[in-house]
């Protein structure tokens, strides 16, 4: 008999590894189904063995239930956005409706603290509606991703040598979103993770001027970290279309990283993979192409 796990957010940092991983395993006994936007979204992981497609509108009840039919599991990830609570309500809801059986939600590191951070309040919000809901769970409350490296500062790198952030000299413990998905992968196929909260970092606490010294070994050039007051970089984000709310949230989340209060690290990924956690030096040499 097969399981048939769902990953929503399935294109996006960690969904996509996590649908990647799945599809790694070998056997018939999992069945991976990834919950997409649109089906264009969704093309690279066709590409995937045994991966199945599922288009998923929030505001079309009839495509959640066929994205949640005879799902056995659930990985949950939602995009930061203004109704991400109520999205994420949303599949729990499906996802009690259709006898899912186990939900691993992809959560944020300090959900829990007080009085909170909007991103922090949020999730924590969503925790404990899956907790109400009567649904085994496990919450992954990672740090910040490795790959926002990427994501946002990628371009810059590579034109100017530089990147800009309104972080100071405060020390982040990133983690790789290949490690957050393989602890997630163990907690959807293994027993006894049921009702726990994982907090998963990487290995080390780093400042964006010693990830500006890895990168220019790394990539063979220069790399500058350019500090940047926060009305500037708010002014930036909403030049480039951010709205005022995000803005205000990133802005935040980036006080608790400049305030220092993100060093912590933790043993979880080898805990519950039995594998150490990617070195951000490992990170960058695996997409020294990103940057070069």
């Amino acid at each position: 008999m097969h399981t048939t796990i769902l990953v929503t957010g399935a294109t996006g940092t960690v969904g996509r590894e996590v649908i990647k991983q799945l599809s790694m395993l070998e056997g018939d006994e999992i069945r991976v189904r990834a919950g997409v936007h649109s089906v264009i979204t969704g093309e690279n992981l066709k590409r995937l063995p045994g991966v199945e497609i599922s288009e998923m509108d929030f505001e079309n009840q009839e495509s959640l239930h066929a994205a949640f039919t005879h799902a056995d599991k659930l990985f949950m990830v939602a995009p930061f956005a203004d109704d991400q609570v109520e999205m994420e309500k949303t599949l729990v809801d499906e996802a009690k409706r259709t006898g899912v059986k186990h939900i691993v939600k992809l959560s944020s590191m300090g959900a829990d603290e007080e009085p909170g951070i909007l991103l922090g309040l949020w999730h924590r919000e969503i925790e404990r509606y899956i907790e109400d809901s009567g649904i085994s769970y496990t919450f992954l409350r990672p740090t910040s991703f490795m790959q926002n490296y990427i994501d946002y500062n990628a371009a810059s790198i590579k034109q100017e040598g530089k990147f800009y952030q309104p972080l100071g000299n405060g020390k982040v413990s990133y983690i790789d979103a290949r490690d957050i998905a393989a602890v997630g992968v163990e907690t959807l196929l293994k027993e006894g993770h049921v009702g726990k909260i994982y907090e998963l970092t990487g290995p080390e606490a780093l400042s964006n001027n010693e990830v500006a010294a890895l990168l220019s070994e790394v990539s063979g050039k220069q790399v500058a970290y350019i500090d940047t007051p926060e009305a500037e970089a708010r002014e930036a984000m909403l030049a480039q279309g951010t709205p005022e709310w995000m803005a205000d949230a990133m802005l935040e989340l980036y006080g608790v990283y400049k305030s220092g209060s993100a060093t912590k690290t933790t043993t979880t990924v080898e805990d519950v993979t039995g594998q150490k956690p990617h070195t951000m030096r490992q990170f960058l040499e695996d997409h020294r192409e990103d940057f070069a």
